[in-house]
């Protein structure tokens, strides 16, 4: 239950699905989904930084390093290495 103070005292209500309110504790949002309390999850098509776009959708799969004339193993092991941390974090597709 939820509490509010008003000129009658306090009153007590039921949250409802997709209720966003913030706790002041924390200073994070927190959203009503499927009968619990959610906080700490950022739901966005895209997000920004000073006006320029950070994140957005995943992007197509990029495929490790491979073939070529002249092989610098430790290039490839540091793209290697960049592209597997952008598949962890679920930026590109694996």
């Amino acid at each position: 239950m939820l509490a509010g103070y008003t000129d009658g005292g306090w009153r007590f209500f039921a949250p409802i699905e997709g209720m966003r309110l913030l706790d002041r504790s924390s200073g994070q949002l927190v959203l009503r989904l499927e009968g619990a309390w959610e906080s700490g999850v950022v739901r966005a098509e895209e997000y920004r930084v000073g006006g320029l776009t950070v994140v957005r959708a995943r992007q197509p799969a990029i495929a490790d390093p491979a073939g070529g004339t002249v092989i610098d193993s430790q290039c490839r092991a540091a793209i290697g290495s960049i592209l597997a941390m952008l598949r962890t974090h679920g930026l590109i597709a694996s």
